[in-house]
């Protein structure tokens, strides 16, 4: 439950800073033009029955908006007078123009109108990953620098690769390493999706493995155990004091060789068998069944003596040691103006790579892999970690950006799309045709949303 919360929490705040700020770009154009903003609002404010449905609400003195947050936490609106939006106001359409509304404006002022909750989730992206990089830094490890390899899965092993192959780079160039807003070596899998072939060390020899097969980064990345990964040896470096490890006096450099009479290799092999009792613990009712589930009998090596140890998983099935890891990392510092251009060539980079992977979501994968609010939560991180809700932060975001300027009636995006159309025709559609698109891009939109979180729900209920 604690970590539920604390990823709900942070996915709240994230969400809300955006819409927040996206908001705020309609906002601070249509105050520039002299267009009057009705109603300001975090969030719906929908109403049901006699309910209006505001948490809260206020009107400064003589203002012409209404600031709020509404009840449904799905976005949220900047109502602008004279504009036909998802508020659906046909009513106030059909009064005299009025020279503080937006459709008495010129095309280029509305232009900018709708286009500036856009530019601030983007400008906001780039200029989050910019202080990211000047405060964090860029922290990753070079893929050639890991020496003992990567562990590989069956699919990877068919097409050549082998445990303990070094990655060096493919025919589009060399690996960079995992750097990657939700911690995932996701650049990596994309290089070898998109090559013809990769080079590798193998037993301290250069090799080459040629993709004779296509590869989709939603196959590769779907499978456990994953496509690949850093191999992590299964020795102790240190046991936690009062966790289930300590208590059964495994001590630092012990190495698991054995666990629930699985031999194991790596410490990657213990952690499937972590995530397989996971799995059968959801299927339990019983507390009885749930002990001696997890109950865990691992060999250890200690010195040149090998011994069994019986041992307790705690309620969140750790056990409560830090596996010996190889590597650290290479850390690139930024000072305050180099960060910036630095962050902005981050960001492009993340764009760049969501808009390739959307062409998954026309396949019948990819439509199965879009996900709603409880998906996207689930990319927080399970504690409170700044430099992840930051890059996530940013990562929606753009995400954010670019999906509302999509050309699709009811986003921002539909709104540019006739907006051009007049601009270029001095022609301007007429108000029926744009409440007509407005329903459709809103019916759409709605479908999209059920579709997405409908998928959240199968997949926690195990169907997909």
């Amino acid at each position: 439950m604690e970590v539920f919360l604390i990823k709900a929490l942070q996915f709240i705040l994230a969400i809300g800073l955006l819409v927040l700020l996206h908001e705020g770009g309609h906002f601070f154009f249509s105050k520039l033009f002299g267009v009057r903003v009705e109603k300001f609002y975090l969030f719906f404010d929908i109403t049901i029955g006699k309910w209006k449905g505001a948490l809260f609400k206020f009107r400064p003195k003589k203002s012409d908006t209404e600031y709020g947050i509404g009840w449904l936490p799905l976005g949220g609106y900047c109502k602008i007078a004279g504009m036909i939006d998802e508020s659906f106001d046909t009513e106030q359409m059909k009064q005299p123009e009025q020279p503080w509304e937006f459709r008495t404006k010129p095309a280029w002022q509305r232009l900018l109108i709708m286009i500036g909750g856009v530019l601030v989730n983007f400008l906001l992206a780039l200029f989050i990953y910019s202080m990211v990089l000047f405060y964090w830094g860029d922290s990753y490890v070079p893929l050639e620098k890991m020496t003992q390899g990567m562990e590989f899965n069956e699919a990877a092993k068919a097409i050549g690769f082998q445990d303990g192959d070094i990655l060096l780079g493919t025919n589009k160039g060399a690996f960079k390493g995992p750097k990657h807003e939700l911690g995932i070596d996701v650049n990596a899998y994309r290089q070898i999706a998109n090559a013809k072939y990769v080079n590798i060390l193998r037993n301290g020899q250069p090799d080459s493995i040629v993709i004779k097969t296509d590869l989709s980064l939603l196959d590769m990345g779907k499978t456990w155990p994953p496509f690949m990964r850093t191999y992590i040896p299964a020795v102790i470096d240190s046991v936690i004091p009062e966790m289930p490890a300590a208590e059964a006096g495994l001590q630092k450099g012990d190495r698991i060789v054995m666990v629930n009479g699985k031999d194991i290799t790596s410490y990657n092999q213990f952690t499937d068998e972590i995530v397989r009792i996971s799995e059968e613990l959801q299927e339990i009712k019983t507390h009885g069944d749930s002990i001696a589930l997890r109950q865990m009998m691992l060999a250890i090596e200690r010195d040149t003596l090998r011994d069994t140890v019986t041992v307790m998983l705690n309620e969140n099935l750790k056990l409560g040691f830090i596996p010996q890891l190889q590597y650290e990392p290479d850390t690139i510092r930024y000072n305050f103006f180099k960060s910036f251009p630095a962050g902005i060539s981050y960001g492009w980079n993340v764009l760049v790579s969501y808009i390739d992977d959307l062409k998954y979501l026309f396949t019948a994968d990819g439509a199965k892999s879009l996900g709603g609010f409880g998906a996207i939560g689930s990319l927080f991180p399970d504690t409170w970690d700044w430099h992840r809700f930051w890059l996530m932060t940013a990562f929606l975001s753009i995400i954010l950006a670019f999906m509302n300027i999509l050309p699709i009636p009811a986003l921002d995006g539909g709104h540019v799309l006739f907006l051009l159309y007049e601009i270029i025709t001095r022609r301007k559609p007429s108000e029926n045709f744009m409440i007509k698109a407005e329903y459709i891009g809103f019916g759409l939109l709605i479908l999209l949303m059920v579709v997405a979180n409908l998928n959240d729900i199968l997949r926690w209920i195990g169907v997909i």
